[in-house]
């Protein structure tokens, strides 16, 4: 089996897809897929089809579902492997588990990547850390299954798994940043900002990238701007941590500057933070 749900839905057995066209089989297929080892309920199954409108014919149909899903399983395992399907999407006790082996499911191989580099960044490898995350990131292939029908199961699956995929690509660039990469930033910290006008980390890191750079008025551009987008749309100042960014962008305040220390390793948006 090779799962990848981060992008569009891709399944294959034997190097053939088992994907259906069908919407709900798919929707169904997806998150067996996101949870690929784990065993999911049968409510927890017809929630994500039918949120709080189940019509009572909503066990059955999803049992008709399945039963879709392993017919493409044993088509693409052949009759050498008969049982293949069932114990691919096995039945458990109250529910179903889609079974993968280990290195299978791009999630898994994410998330070990994510956390190897975060070993790494508490380690002070600065080099390896950026290595690593930017490793899990190439890993995905896009928005998460973005070709999906997404239920209320999925829709916060998918929540959590771009709020970490942001999460990484901020520590990536703190780590960038301390190594001195600051003028290879700006083109990306330019259009991260402009995608998320209001995330306060990533307008910090770009403020930082521009001082470093040489160009701290710019810095102050990058401020004055989401400070305006702030007041504007949601009628609030920026943090205070980012205030004293600013000043300390005005001050030219060394602390800023690229200095091993403790208190440089930290992010950039908590280097004056009281």
């Amino acid at each position: 089996m090779d799962i990848k749900v981060l992008g569009p839905l891709s399944v294959e057995a034997c190097g053939q897809s088992i994907v259906p066209s069908a919407g709900k089989p798919r929707q169904i297929l997806a998150l067996l897929s996101v949870y690929a080892n784990q065993m999911l309920p049968v409510p927890t199954l017809m929630e994500e089809i039918w949120g709080a409108q189940m019509p009572r014919s909503a066990l059955t149909t999803l049992q008709t579902y399945i039963l879709q899903l392993r017919r493409r399983l044993a088509a693409a395992y052949g009759p050498q492997a008969p049982e293949a399907s069932k114990n691919v999407l096995a039945t458990r006790y109250g529910g179903y588990v889609l079974e993968a082996q280990p290195g299978a499911v791009d999630i898994h191989e994410y998330d070990r990547l994510v956390a190897a580099g975060r070993d790494a960044l508490d380690a002070g490898d600065d080099v390896e850390a950026s290595f690593l995350f930017r490793e899990a990131l190439a890993v995905w292939r896009g928005p998460a299954l973005v070709d999906v029908r997404v239920g209320p199961i999925l829709e916060i699956e998918l929540a959590r798994l771009e709020e970490s995929r942001l999460g990484v690509l901020e520590r990536r660039i703190e780590a960038d940043l301390r190594l001195g990469r600051h003028a290879e930033l700006l083109t990306e910290l330019t259009e991260l900002t402009a995608r998320h006008p209001l995330h306060e980390g990533l307008h910090a890191q770009c403020m930082a990238a521009l001082y470093r750079s040489g160009r701290p008025w710019q810095a102050l551009e990058v401020y004055q701007g989401l400070r305006g987008r702030l007041v504007e749309d949601l009628g609030l100042e920026p943090s205070p941590r980012l205030q004293k960014l600013q000043q300390a962008v005005l001050a030219s305040d060394p602390a800023l500057d690229l200095e091993p220390s403790a208190h440089w390793r930290r992010p950039v948006l908590d280097l004056f933070a009281a």
